[in-house]
């Protein structure tokens, strides 16, 4: 069944049917089209253009629709054009005439703008409860880690000692902004199509509030030929997700690092790593390649869709049912990057005693030691250069600064005295940076209680 035929005398080109049909994809917006139609027929008869008897026919067959449709007792027949085809099709076959009276006051291009924006708002919660048990995740981890001790990275080489809390914060920080953009999304987002028409609204007294309202919406539309064209939210939340797959690409990069023998940072549970078909000794980060490889699928479909609505005038084009499959396949990309990372984190094996090893031995404390020398009246310029020749005797001696005896020390500056060991010892490296956001104890305490409250206090709108 076909929506539309009459102004035509032959049948469309089969080819051309099935090239045109979008009911192969959107006929995951099942509910989200027949709830839309209970809300716009009960706003029907509010404004008597349709009789309460009508209505309670109507409503009747589209319930027993989606129950149907539930069940697996009505199954979605790609031979319609689309789901709304569908539905209506089915609910005309159940009501006759009264069912006939279902499309008043309405047209496709608000339909199908409408369920495009019910699923995106559901999807983005979904997102969302996946962001918070991220979060949830990542801050278990801080807690339990803010004594483990690392090297802290810069050009991937080592720089200064941190915590694992701390490095793990960095991505809390991350996913939290995500969250916030969502948030945004969400608001900027929220508010009805349905009443707009096919561009130009329509004659019959609708009341746009009140399905808005029925609907969750917190208002109406405000301009009909925006609200059949605007695809905007659908870009905004493409680049959103693609910025969750970026930092989770990153977090992902350096799990693949820190899992190398030649790191051995982490243990990735048996769970989520794979082995060779060849090599019986490997143990792969698999979940966390893939995750890093797909981000670049997500990044396709912002790019593609910023593409298609280049250079589209008003109002509706057909290049606008592009979207869907586009962002269906991102959501369900993103969504399923998120469980399974959240899978990983919570059963991953942080080796403390390698990490502090790693710190110990890159000079991580070298920024120290010449705060050392700074503190003992040398001119920052010089004590850089003389801890720049005490790094290159360590390393010709196979030593760490702490290895160096007081006289070797001593050799390279007579600055040097005993308690310089002190200064310099991993810990008081780390302890001695109080400020918020550092890596200290009392600074990550600090940040753990703020977090704590944010994810207390964590919803959507």
């Amino acid at each position: 069944m076909k929506l539309w035929g009459g102004r035509f005398t032959k049948e469309t080109n089969e080819l051309v049917n099935q090239f045109n049909a979008s009911i192969r994809f959107d006929q995951r917006f099942y509910q989200e089209d027949i709830n839309g139609s209970i809300a716009h027929v009960t706003m029907l008869t509010k404004q008597h253009i349709l009789t309460e008897k009508e209505r309670d026919i109507i409503i009747s067959a589209l319930k027993d629709i989606l129950t149907e449709i539930e069940n697996g007792s009505l199954i979605i027949d790609d031979s319609y054009e689309d789901i709304h085809s569908f539905v209506e099709a089915h609910l005309i076959e159940r009501t006759n005439e009264i069912g006939k009276k279902l499309h008043t006051g309405r047209s496709r291009n608000d339909q199908v703008a409408l369920d495009m924006k019910l699923y995106t708002k559901k999807e983005i919660e979904l997102l969302d409860g996946l962001l918070k048990e991220l979060l949830s995740t990542l801050l278990s981890l801080m807690k339990k880690h803010i004594k483990t001790y690392m090297p802290g990275f810069t050009h991937l080489q080592k720089a200064q000692p941190i915590t694992l809390a701390h490095h793990l914060g960095a991505y809390f920080e991350m996913l939290k902004r995500d969250h916030f953009r969502l948030v945004d999304i969400y608001a900027r987002m929220n508010y009805s199509p349905l009443g707009s028409g096919a561009l130009a609204g329509t004659t019959y007294p609708l009341d746009r509030e009140y399905t808005a309202e029925l609907l969750g919406f917190a208002g109406a539309t405000l301009n009909s030929m925006d609200s059949v064209s605007d695809r905007d939210y659908l870009i905004e939340l493409l680049s959103a997700m693609s910025t969750i797959m970026m930092h989770l690409s990153r977090f992902s990069e350096e799990i693949i690092i820190w899992n190398t023998n030649e790191y051995k940072f982490v243990e990735l549970d048996d769970a989520y790593s794979t082995g060779s078909s060849i090599m019986p000794q490997k143990k792969n980060p698999d979940i966390a390649e893939l995750v890093r490889g797909k981000t670049g699928r997500v990044y396709g479909a912002l790019i593609s869709l910023l593409t298609t609505m280049k250079g589209l005038p008003l109002a509706y084009n057909k290049d606008m049912q592009e979207d869907k499959e586009l962002t269906f396949d991102a959501i369900d990309t993103t969504k399923g990057c998120l469980q399974l990372f959240i899978g990983m984190l919570s059963t991953i094996k942080f080796n403390e005693h390698a990490m502090e090893l790693s710190a110990k031995n890159g000079f991580t404390n070298a920024t120290d030691a010449a705060d050392y020398l700074v503190n003992h009246g040398v001119p920052f310029r010089d004590a850089h250069g003389i801890i720049g020749r005490l790094v290159l005797s360590c390393i010709e001696k196979k030593k760490s600064i702490d290895e160096m005896s007081l006289q070797e020390l001593k050799e390279i500056s007579p600055v040097f005295e005993s308690d310089i060991y002190d200064v310099i010892n991993l810990e008081t490296c780390v302890e001695k940076r109080l400020t918020l956001g550092a890596p200290s104890q009392k600074a990550m305490e600090q940040v753990i209680f703020i977090n704590e409250k944010f994810l207390e206090e964590y919803h959507l709108s």
